[in-house]
């Protein structure tokens, strides 16, 4: 019986795998080079900020920064050209931030006055995103997405709550407190309810009457009582979560996207054939 040989893997579908795959030592070597160049790239744009150090190295890091931007367009080019859809890729969130993570320093060569717009580097920070979904937290990060999602509902309860008592305590300490006080509004009133509540505390408006502090202790102790609610709300849908459990890690060749579940076949956001060692039927007929 003749022996099955491989079929050979493209171009293209290497790239792929090094780019949207975190499965070999390559592509792990990519998103660690990508993690290094994204950190690099946002403290250069806070270390600028700062005027001394922005007169003393301001070129070292334009230029530095230049290498970074060159870097992250090749990257870009080369996630457009590696997909079947790349419209829908640019589409998605994370194809948006790429775009605007490099457009800044390239608008600049185009237009000086939008040397301001610089600061939206710090977008980059939000790359970190997508290349730990390619590596080991992404089943984590998904699972605390999901249990996220589904205590919403008991999470926007518990805000109305929070509102609600906020703007009851509020309104009362605004009748009972001079305005000397810092209690000259109720929306003033309702942030000093939101600081007192939440046990931040800043001090900046206090009231100074005995039926004022009295009622301060009252908020007080409530913040304290409800403010792990919501904690135990996503903690059990967390467990929840952990339970039901059925995503694969896998990429779309299509899109790039992940997020399909272990037994899917096509992409439900773009509808492209998932298994690459294998032909979609749909060629076939």
């Amino acid at each position: 019986m003749p022996s099955m040989k491989p079929a050979k893997v493209g171009f293209r579908t290497r790239l792929f795998q090094l780019i949207f795959e975190s499965d070999t030592p390559a592509a792990k070597a990519f998103d660690i080079g990508l993690v290094i160049l994204i950190f690099v790239s946002v403290g250069i744009v806070m270390l600028n900020s700062i005027a001394e150090y922005h007169q003393k190295y301001g070129t070292y890091f334009f230029d530095i920064e230049w290498f970074i931007t060159v870097i992250f367009t090749i990257e870009l080019a080369l996630r457009i050209y590696c997909l079947d859809k790349p419209l829908l890729y640019l589409r998605s969130f994370y194809g948006v931030i790429d775009v605007l993570s490099v457009l800044p320093t390239w608008l600049v060569l185009l237009f000086p006055g939008a040397h301001t717009l610089i600061v939206v580097r710090l977008l980059r920070a939000l790359r970190l995103f997508r290349v730990l979904d390619m590596m080991t937290i992404e089943g984590e990060k998904r699972l605390l997405l999901d249990a996220l999602l589904r205590s919403r509902h008991q999470i926007m309860l518990f805000l109305f709550t929070v509102l609600m008592l906020v703007t009851i305590f509020s309104s009362i300490l605004y009748l009972i407190e001079p305005a000397e006080a810092g209690f000259s509004s109720i929306p003033t009133a309702m942030y000093w309810g939101i600081v007192t509540m939440t046990t931040v505390g800043y001090g900046d408006i206090t009231p100074i009457t005995p039926l004022g502090q009295f009622i301060s202790v009252a908020i007080m102790l409530t913040g304290y009582s409800i403010i792990a609610l919501p904690v135990g709300v996503f903690s059990a849908e967390v467990i929840r979560a952990l339970r039901a459990e059925r995503y694969s890690d896998e990429a779309c060749p299509g899109c790039g996207r992940h997020h399909h579940e272990r037994d899917a076949r096509y992409c439900k956001f773009c509808g492209t054939w998932l298994d690459e060692e294998t032909t979609d039927p749909r060629a076939r007929e």
